[in-house]
C-alpha cells in the first residue's frame, strides 16, 4: 500500500512539471498594458438600471441587452450600424466601437462624441443631435435629464443648451477661474460646477488665485526652453478664494451667495434642494477642525442659518454633499465621522437629527441612494477587519433592524439599486472569486438572488504564485492587515529576496479581501522573478475608522514607520526570508515612506535598497489643504514638520535610494526630489535620480511599461 501511494505521487509530481511547463510567465509590459484590461476578470460592461423601469442593461462587444429582472428575459440591439447611419447622414464621422451609453428610459439613450451630445432612439433606430460645444471643452458637465451642458475653456465658464452658448463667466485676470474644481481636490471635490435638479440654474465656483504662489513647470520642445505657471499653495502660505457663484439660464442672470467669513475657508460639498429654493455649502475653517453646514436663499444669495456644526479637536473632513429622501424638500441624508466611524445621519433643514441610521464599528464606505417612496436607504459598509464590503437597506424613519443585500459572502460587494429600490446588481469579488453578478430582489415578500455572470480565472494560463493574508498587530492593538505574494515555484527551503510596497497614507487601502487580494500585476511579475512581494495597510490608512486613520495626526510618518516595521520583523521571523535581501518600493505618500525607511534611525538599514516614486521629502513644500489637515501649519507645529522632514535623515543613508520623479509633476513638486539629490550629492551620499520628462504625478501610457521594467531591473540588481 505504501509503495503503491509512493507510485501515485511521483506520477502527481510528473503531472505537474508537465502542467506548470504548459503555463505562460507574465512580461512587465503584459502585467501593466493588460493588468486592467484582458488580465482584469471579465464583467458586463456599461452596466445599469433602466430608470423606471425593472429592466437593466449591459454591452455585449457592440450591442446592447436589455434585460427584465422578473423573468430575465432578455432583448439584444445591434445598435452600431444604425448608429453610424445616422452619424454619416448627420455628416459626423462613424464610430469604430459602441461609445459609453446611459439609458433615459426603456428606448431611448444617450451618448458624448466629439463636442456632441446625441440621443438614440431604439424603437426608432433614429439619432438626435441634442446639443454641441467646443471640442476644446474641459470639465463637461451634462445635466441628466435636459442633458444641457456646462463646460470650462481655458478659464472660463460655458453653457451649451440646443447648440446655443450661453457665456456664463470670463476670467477678468490670470489666476481667477470658473467652474473648475477648487480647494486642490480635497473635501471630495472633483468638479467646479453644480446643475440644480430641474437645470434652470448652475452652481458654479469662482477661484481667486492671485494671491498663490506661481510655481514654473517645465516645457520640454520649446527653443529657448520656457516655462508655464501654476499656483501651488505651500502649506502655511497664503491660499486661495473661492466663492460660489449661480446662473439662471431663463433670465441669464449672475448672481454669487453670501458665504461671508475668512477669505481661504473652504467651500465644500455644494447641494441644492429639491425645490430649487437653497443650496447647502459644508464651511471648513482653514483649521479643518471646524464645520458649519450653511443654507444659502437661491434667490437673493443670502445667508439664511447653519443647519448644524461640526467639531474635533483633529480634523473634520466632509466628503460627500447631502441627500435629499425621494419626495422630501426638508429631509436629507449626511455622512460623518463624529462618532468615531463614517455613518449616515437624518436630518432636516432645520437642523434637527431625526435618526442615526446606520451604527457600529463598520464605517460607511458607500451611500447607494433611497427607494422611490423615500421610506428606505442602501449603503456599504466595510466590516470590522476592513477587508470586506457588504451592503444594507435600511429604514429611514423606524429603528428595523437593516437588512442585507445579497448572500453578504466575504468579499467586496459593489451593489447598483434600480431607481425603486426593489432590485439590486451585485458585482462581488473575493481572494478566490474573479468576479460574480448576481441579481438581487429587495422585495421583503420575495427575496430572490440569481447568477447572472461568472468571470473566469483570466490568469488561468499563467504562472501565479500563491497570495497570503497576513494579520499583525500595532503597539496600541490595531489588527493591521497584510498581503504577502509567493514565488510561483516557491519552495519553503528556500531563501528568497523581498520587497516591500508600501503606501500607507491617508484614504488609500490596499489589501481589500478582493481577486488576487488587492493586488496589481506587476506585483505578481517580480513574485515571478523570484522576489516575495510584501504590503501591510498600518495605521493611517483607510477605512478602519477616525482612530485608527487619525493616529498619523501632527507626526507624518512616526506610527507609519512604526506599523511597516513591524511588517519587516514578521518577514525577518519567515524561515524562507533573506533578511540580508530587503528593498522597499513606494510612491507619492508611498515615496516619503520608502525614503524615510530607507534613512530614518528607526529603520535601522532593515532595507538593502528602496525607490521612492513623486516622494514627499518636505511637508513644508506640500500644499495648504493635505498637509494642514494632517500636520497644522509649519508655524503651528514646527517640530513635527521638522521631525518628519527627510532631509534631516540623509547622513543615515546607508544602501542604494532611486528617486524618480516626473518633470511636470504639478501634485508633489520636482522641487522635492532635486532639493534632496542636491543634498545627497554635498553630503556625498550615493543617490540615484531619474525624471520622465513631461510627465505628472503619475507616470502613464506606455512610457509606464519603461517605468516598472526600470524598477524591475533595479531590484534584480541589487538584490537577487
Amino acid at each position: 500500500m505504501k509503495k503503491q501511494f509512493l507510485t501515485i505521487a511521483v506520477l502527481c509530481a510528473l503531472l505537474s512539471d508537465g502542467l506548470w511547463a504548459q503555463l505562460k510567465t507574465l512580461s512587465m509590459a503584459e502585467a501593466v498594458l493588460r493588468g486592467r484590461t484582458t488580465l482584469a476578470p471579465a464583467s458586463l460592461r456599461q452596466l445599469q438600471w433602466i430608470p423606471g423601469t425593472e429592466q437593466f442593461a449591459y454591452a455585449d462587444n457592440d450591442r446592447l441587452v436589455r434585460v427584465n429582472a422578473i423573468d430575465l428575459t432578455a432583448d439584444t440591439f445591434d445598435i452600431l450600424p444604425a448608429l453610424n447611419a445616422e452619424l454619416v447622414r448627420q455628416g459626423e464621422r462613424q464610430l469604430s466601437t459602441l461609445p459609453n451609453c446611459t439609458w433615459l428610459d426603456q428606448h431611448r439613450l444617450w451618448f458624448r462624441e466629439s463636442g456632441n451630445v446625441f440621443i438614440f432612439n431604439i424603437a426608432e433606430g433614429k439619432l438626435s443631435l441634442k446639443t454641441w460645444f467646443s471640442k476644446e471643452a474641459e470639465n463637461v458637465d451634462v445635466h441628466p435629464k435636459t442633458l444641457w451642458v456646462a463646460y470650462t475653456y481655458r478659464d472660463g465658464l460655458w453653457i451649451s443648451i440646443g447648440g446655443k452658448e450661453l457665456g456664463v463667466a470670463q476670467s477678468e485676470a490670470d489666476g481667477i477661474v470658473y467652474g473648475k474644481s477648487v480647494h486642490r481636490e480635497e473635501f471630495g471635490i472633483r468638479k467646479g460646477t453644480f446643475w440644480s435638479p430641474s437645470g434652470r440654474y448652475l452652481a458654479f465656483y469662482r477661484m481667486d488665485e492671485r494671491m498663490v504662489t506661481r510655481y514654473p513647470i517645465y516645457v520640454l520642445d520649446s527653443m529657448p526652453a520656457q516655462v508655464r505657471y501654476i499656483r501651488y499653495p505651500y502649506a502655511g502660505a497664503t491660499s486661495h478664494q473661492v466663492n460660489v457663484g449661480i446662473y439662471d439660464t431663463q433670465s441669464g442672470r449672475k448672481w454669487y451667495l453670501n458665504t461671508a467669513g475668512p477669505s481661504d475657508q473652504y467651500l465644500t460639498n455644494v447641494a441644492w434642494t429639491p425645490d430649487e429654493r437653497y443650496v447647502i455649502i459644508a464651511i471648513v475653517n482653514r483649521a479643518q477642525n471646524h464645520l458649519w453646514l450653511n443654507l444659502y436663499e437661491v434667490a437673493t444669495g443670502k445667508f439664511v442659518r447653519t443647519i448644524f456644526e461640526e467639531t474635533h479637536d483633529k480634523w473634520v473632513e466632509p466628503e460627500n454633499p447631502p441627500q435629499f429622501v425621494p419626495g422630501s424638500n426638508t429631509d436629507f441624508i449626511w455622512q460623518s465621522e463624529r462618532d468615531g466611524f463614517n455613518h449616515l445621519y437624518l436630518y432636516d433643514l432645520s437642523g434637527k437629527l431625526l435618526r442615526q441610521v446606520s451604527i457600529g464599528p463598520t464605517p460607511v464606505t458607500q451611500f447607494l441612494g433611497f427607494s422611490a417612496d423615500g421610506t428606505r436607504c442602501f449603503y456599504q459598509t466595510a466590516d470590522e477587519s476592513g477587508l470586506n464590503r457588504y451592503n444594507w437597506a435600511s429604514d429611514l424613519y423606524t429603528d428595523n433592524e437593516k437588512e442585507a443585500i445579497g448572500p453578504n459572502e466575504a468579499g467586496i460587494h459593489q451593489v447598483l439599486v434600480n431607481s425603486s429600490g426593489e432590485w439590486a446588481l451585485d458585482v462581488f469579488t473575493s481572494a478566490q472569486t474573479p468576479r460574480l453578478i448576481r441579481l438581487v430582489s429587495l422585495k421583503r415578500e420575495r427575496p430572490t438572488v440569481r447568477l447572472l455572470f461568472e468571470a473566469p480565472n483570466p490568469l488561468a494560463d499563467y504562472l501565479i504564485g500563491q497570495t497570503r493574508l497576513v494579520t499583525l498587530k500595532s503597539t496600541d492593538g490595531f489588527t493591521l492587515n497584510g498581503r504577502l505574494i509567493l514565488p510561483p515555484t516557491f519552495d519553503s527551503l528556500k531563501r528568497y529576496p523581498s520587497v516591500v510596497y508600501v503606501y500607507n497614507g491617508p484614504h488609500v487601502q490596499l489589501v481589500t479581501n478582493s481577486w488576487l487580494y488587492g493586488a496589481e500585476l506587476w506585483m505578481h511579475r517580480l513574485a515571478q522573478e523570484g522576489f516575495l512581494v510584501f504590503t501591510l495597510d498600518g495605521r493611517g490608512s483607510a477605512n478602519r475608522g477616525y482612530s485608527f486613520e487619525s493616529a498619523i495626526f501632527r507626526r507624518l510618518g512616526d506610527v507609519e514607520i512604526e506599523d511597516q516595521l513591524a511588517g519587516v520583523r514578521y518577514l525577518k521571523s519567515l524561515p524562507f526570508v533573506d533578511t540580508t535581501r530587503m528593498g522597499v518600493y513606494g510612491w507619492s505618500y508611498g515615496g516619503f515612506m520608502a525614503t524615510s525607511l530607507m534613512t530614518r534611525p528607526e529603520a535601522a538599514e532593515a532595507f538593502r535598497c528602496g525607490i521612492a516614486g513623486g516622494p514627499v521629502l518636505d511637508w513644508r513644500m506640500y500644499e495648504v489643504m493635505y498637509t494642514e489637515r494632517y500636520m497644522d501649519t509649519p508655524q503651528e507645529n514646527p517640530e513635527g514638520y521638522e521631525r518628519s522632514s527627510l532631509f534631516n535623515y540623509i547622513e543615515n543613508l546607508k544602501g542604494r535610494l532611486l528617486i524618480i520623479h516626473g518633470s511636470s509633476d504639478d501634485v508633489v513638486l520636482l522641487q522635492h526630489a532635486l532639493r534632496y539629490v542636491r543634498e545627497c550629492v554635498r553630503k556625498n551620499k550615493p543617490i540615484d535620480f531619474f525624471i520622465y520628462p513631461e510627465h505628472g504625478h503619475n507616470i502613464l501610457g506606455r512610457d509606464r511599461v519603461h517605468l516598472f521594467e526600470k524598477i524591475e531591473r533595479f531590484f534584480v540588481e541589487n538584490l537577487r
